[in-house]
C-alpha cells in the first residue's frame, strides 16, 4: 500500500467524505480494494509502517577490519589492498570513501563543545597578512588583529604592519579600552609572539621569555 493512497484517505477521513474507491484506484494505479483498506485504517487512526529491505553492501563483513586498520594509521590503498587478499571483491573508490566517513565521523566524536560565561575568557589571533599595493605601486603587507568574546561574539579587529610582541600588547590594550574590560582568560591560538614552537609539542607549550611575565595569568588552548 501506497503512502500517498493512505494519505488521501486520512483526507477523506477527516473531511468525513466517503471516497469513491474505484476512481481513487484509476487515479493512483492501485486496486480498487487497496483503497478500501486505506480507508478503513485511517478511520481505525493506523499508520502505515514500510518495511524496507537493507541493501547488503560487499564492505559488510569488512567493517571491522577497515575501522582497525584505518585506526592504526593506514591508508586507503593498503586497507583495500589487504582486504583484496581476504575477497573482497569491490572496488577501491568504496573503501576510500568509507575511510573518508569514518574519519570524519571520529572528529565529530572528538570535538568538545566549550560552553561559554559571560566575561571569563577572550580569544586572541593573528589572521592571514593582506598585501595592497598603493598609487606608486609599493607593495605593502597588513597583519589583521583579531580579539573575540566569545559569550558576546563581540570582535575587535585592527591592522598592523607587524606581528611583534609590542604590537600585539598594544592591539590588546586597545581591545579592552574597546570593551570596557579586561576577561580573566585569554585563550591564543599557538601565536609565534606567545609560544615557541620550536620547543614544543603537541601536549606541551613553552612561552616565550619576554611575553611570560605578561601572559602568566593568561592561558592558551592546549
Amino acid at each position: 500500500m501506497g503512502k500517498d493512497v493512505y494519505e488521501r484517505m486520512k483526507y477523506f477521513v477527516v473531511e468525513k467524505i466517503k471516497p469513491n474507491y474505484s476512481a481513487i484506484a484509476r487515479q493512483y494505479g492501485v486496486d480498487p480494494r487497496t483503497v478500501k483498506t486505506a480507508y478503513l485504517r485511517a478511520q481505525n487512526g493506523e499508520t502505515i509502517v514500510r518495511n524496507q529491505r537493507k541493501r547488503r553492501s560487499k564492505l559488510d563483513r569488512f567493517q571491522d577490519i577497515i575501522k582497525d586498520k584505518y585506526t592504526a594509521g593506514c591508508s586507503a590503498r593498503a586497507i583495500y589492498d589487504f582486504i583484496v587478499e581476504k575477497g573482497f571483491t569491490g572496488k577501491y573508490t568504496i573503501v576510500k570513501d568509507y575511510c573518508r566517513h569514518f574519519r570524519k565521523a571520529q572528529t565529530k566524536k572528538a570535538t568538545i563543545r566549550v560552553e561559554h560565561t559571560m566575561g571569563l575568557s577572550a580569544q586572541v589571533d593573528w589572521k592571514e597578512q593582506v598585501t595592497m599595493t598603493d598609487q606608486n605601486g609599493v607593495p605593502h603587507t597588513f597583519s589583521i588583529f583579531l580579539y573575540v568574546l566569545p559569550y558576546s561574539k563581540f570582535k575587535f579587529l585592527k591592522l598592523t604592519l607587524d606581528q611583534k610582541q609590542d604590537t600585539l600588547f598594544k592591539c590588546l590594550f586597545e581591545a579592552f579600552k574597546a570593551t570596557g574590560g579586561i576577561p580573566k582568560e585569554i585563550w591564543f591560538d599557538n601565536m609565534s609572539t606567545v609560544v615557541d614552537h620550536k620547543l614544543s609539542d603537541f601536549h606541551h607549550h613553552r612561552f616565550n621569555e619576554l611575553s611570560t611575565p605578561v601572559i602568566k595569568c593568561w592561558k592558551t588552548p592546549i
